[in-house]
């Protein structure tokens, strides 16, 4: 079975190392500032040439309250005005970006992420997706992935019906936890009702697809406790589920200072948390798909990776990874063909920039050929848990084994602790080495070295 894992605690131990989610390769950590607009414009103009499909993603900075955890770009506001300067500035980004694509283009996948992107009024959502069917060519029938995330705590019916006539069919509910005193250690109080509320609304409402995120080794959770929310969360019956690892990381989020270290979990009791949780989904009907993620057999996730289609990119695994994937807003991130490029992270600036015409692009990457390669490697591995060397060796034209010559000790030596299996014509990631599947895809970045691991979380 694609999904079967096998849970080896030394394996684990030796292997769970800090390094990247390879939603890109090569990683975020390695934009530069020499890539800017005008890179962009020439990937735009590629782009259109092809007549691409597209995938856009907008990210809404607000939120109401901050979640210590979190570690996202955000804007931690009570006044809702603020909103609308940012949706102007948000507005002329996508006519400015538009302009230099083809009406024909069709968008397959469109994401709302933040923040909280329901922290917009009614108005302001309808005004914005106005905006985005202006100037993109939006699909009409329903049979587009038109998803965004839900804080249930600023959500409602009403909600739920305006997003759903706005074209949204997906949703993705943050939840993270449902015991009390984990919640008030994290400053994010959510009742069971609350979310289950939402969910109801979703399903009456028609939506096609809802994940649900959870988060392990947060402070004052067990084992215990955190088997009871999963088990509830079971209850509710997303298609999709999504299991993170915390990462504490507070010399580099600020709102992660807030936490107390001691009221952290140990490491043993994060791998009971995520050895306990995997059994109970699996026996709930859930199929690892990797890399923290559970779907039922039905869902087009799991129905990819048996097809052998599943791919991953910013917004995790896809389906639509052929796609040219469009970041609106600040901090947001676009890949374009071989060209990855980011927005600045910096509200005023972003809001600035924009202000005087111009887009606010700030850093980025030009794939080389190497880099087209080992994201080619990275992807199947990550995604589909086996490499074929053949498919490789004609898609870029070298011997496997020769190119990645010096890696070959490395992949010998997992093969040998029974990670991997690694002959001739393939590797293929066995069910014990699932679950560090990264630590296989590490072994094929060829920046990993120069960058400090820090910056990265921990493989479990």
């Amino acid at each position: 079975m694609l999904d079967a894992i096998r849970w080896d605690t030394d394996l684990i131990r030796r292997y769970d190392l800090s390094g990247p989610r390879y939603t890109s390769y090569p990683t975020a950590v390695q934009f530069t500032s020499q890539v800017g607009t005008f890179d962009l414009f020439h990937a735009l103009r590629d782009s259109r040439k092809a007549l691409r499909p597209l995938s856009l993603y907008v990210h809404v900075p607000f939120c109401a309250n901050i979640c210590y955890y979190c570690a996202c770009n955000k804007v931690i506001t009570k006044d809702r005005g603020r909103a609308l300067p940012y949706l102007q500035r948000l507005e002329q980004e996508i006519q400015l970006i538009a302009c230099h694509l083809d009406p024909a283009q069709k968008v397959e996948q469109l994401h709302f992420g933040g923040g909280t992107p329901t922290f917009l009024s009614h108005d302001e959502l309808r005004q914005l997706m106005a905006q985005l069917r202006k100037h993109f060519n939006l699909l009409d029938d329903d049979s587009g992935d038109y998803g965004i995330e839900i804080d249930p705590r600023e959500a409602d019916w009403s909600t739920m019906g305006l997003l759903r006539e706005l074209g949204f069919n997906r949703v993705s509910i943050g939840l993270q936890d449902l015991d009390p005193a984990v919640q008030r250690a994290v400053n994010r109080l959510q009742s069971l009702e609350e979310t289950r509320a939402v969910i109801d609304a979703a399903r009456t409402l028609q939506f096609r697809s809802i994940n649900i995120d959870l988060i392990y080794g947060l402070p004052r959770q067990t084992p215990e406790n955190f088997a009871r929310t999963v088990d509830e969360v079971i209850a509710l019956q997303p298609d999709r589920l999504s299991v993170f690892n915390y990462a504490h990381l507070p010399e580099r989020f600020m709102p992660q200072r807030r936490i107390n270290s001691n009221e952290l979990p140990t490491p043993a009791q994060k791998l009971e948390m995520l050895q306990g949780t995997i059994e109970q989904l699996t026996k709930a009907g859930y199929r690892y798909i990797g890399m923290d993620h559970f779907a039922l057999p039905d869902d087009e996730l799991a129905i990819a990776q048996e097809e052998a289609t599943l791919q991953r990119n910013f917004q995790g695994y896809t389906t639509h990874g052929h796609c040219d994937l469009i970041g609106l807003g600040v901090s947001a991130i676009s890949q374009i063909g071989d060209l990855y490029c980011q927005n600045t992270s910096d509200l005023n600036l972003y809001q600035n920039t924009l202000a005087s015409a111009q887009l606010a692009t700030n850093r980025g990457l030009l794939c080389n050929a190497d880099d087209r390669l080992r994201r080619a490697v990275i992807q199947q591995l990550i995604c589909h848990f086996t490499l074929e060397f053949a498919g490789i060796e004609q898609a870029f034209n070298i011997d496997f084994r020769g190119y990645f010559a010096e890696l070959w000790p490395q992949l010998q030596a997992m093969a040998k602790d029974g990670l991997i299996e690694l002959d001739s014509e393939r590797i293929t990631v066995l069910p014990a080495g699932r679950l560090l599947v990264r630590s296989v895809c590490m072994v094929f970045d060829a920046y990993l070295e120069q960058q400090n691991r820090q910056r990265f979380s921990r493989v479990i």
